[in-house]
């Protein structure tokens, strides 16, 4: 069952930018005094750069985060090429419109897969990797929603339309749902995309995990139907530099199934890699909710605005 940090501001700014002749929208909490290294945070298939608001509001301080809408999601430019290749390519360019790097690349599902091949092709703007579930092999199968419908008269009944296709929690959909301004609401992603983008991305990516000598954390979920965990220990084992971390009986999405555990892990690899003193208590973390009612990623899509 997820958790939620249910009591985390929303510490972004919001940019947009053209990079490589598309449009894309990111969010950036902005220079900060402490002396950590920047985050660049990527989020995996059908999720959006405000889901990493809670970790950046936990991180504020020390370290500045930067969390990209990637092609296809959330405000960033839909439709065109959505090879793999594309992906690493804007995530060089928004690094280097920036002026940052080397920085910790953070991603999820396919943003940890973008994350490490990023490292592997980019070294220099790549201080060190943080994989939650990205997978050296991404297998079938897929998940097509081309009978989602695009539109609802309400969030309950987008939220109802998926839970009726198949999908029993559509917390992390929803993450990605906005309200428009005629009240109805829609999911800031298509279909068509979505679907190009994950056969995409099947195939064998072992040398690019293995091609990148830069510190690596790996987070896997012991009950993920996506990376098994046998996988997981070879990639840890055979890629020097990294350390993996196990979440007994968490999922695909570790940061939704144990927040606490995994921020404290992100805190602690950058506090390790940085050489900053030991962490203070986790009390940024108080507050943890059970499902039921608005989560924070719900109240922070109704704030994204209406008219989207």
């Amino acid at each position: 069952m997820s958790q939620t940090l249910g009591s985390s501001p929303d510490p972004f700014g919001r940019f947009s930018v053209t990079l490589r002749g598309r449009h894309f929208a990111y969010l950036d909490t902005g220079p900060v005094a402490g002396r950590g290294s920047p985050v660049l945070a990527l989020h995996g298939h059908f999720g959006r750069a405000l889901q990493y608001a809670p970790l950046a509001a936990a991180l504020a301080g020390r370290h500045r985060v930067v969390a990209l809408d990637q092609r296809g999601h959330g405000h960033s430019e839909h439709g065109g090429d959505f090879h793999p290749d594309e992906y690493v390519a804007d995530a060089a360019a928004l690094l280097r419109h920036l002026g940052l790097g080397p920085v910790v690349v953070l991603g999820h599902s396919m943003g940890g897969v973008v994350a490490y091949r990023l490292a592997a092709r980019h070294p220099e703007l790549v201080r060190a990797v943080i994989d939650e579930e990205g997978s050296a092999v991404i297998g079938p199968p897929v998940l097509d929603i081309t009978d989602w419908p695009p539109l609802a008269p309400s969030r309950s009944a987008l939220a109802a339309a998926i839970v009726a296709r198949g999908i029993p929690d559509p917390a992390y959909f929803m993450a990605s749902a906005v309200p428009l301004a005629d009240g109805r609401w829609r999911l800031l992603f298509d279909a068509a995309d979505m679907l190009a983008s994950q056969r995409a991305l099947l195939g064998d990516w072992w040398p690019d995990w293995l091609a990148s000598t830069c510190p690596a954390l790996l987070l896997h979920g012991t009950a993920s139907p996506l990376l098994p965990t046998a996988t997981a220990r070879e990639m840890a084992e055979r890629r020097p530099r990294t350390t993996l971390r196990e979440f007994p009986g968490a999922g695909h999405w570790v940061h939704e199934d144990d927040p606490r555990g995994h921020l404290d892990a992100v805190r602690r690899f950058l506090a390790e890699l940085d050489g900053l003193a030991e962490l203070d208590g986790l009390a940024e973390l108080d507050g943890l909710t059970e499902p039921g009612g608005l989560t924070e990623p719900d109240r922070l899509a109704e704030a994204d605005g209406a008219g989207s």
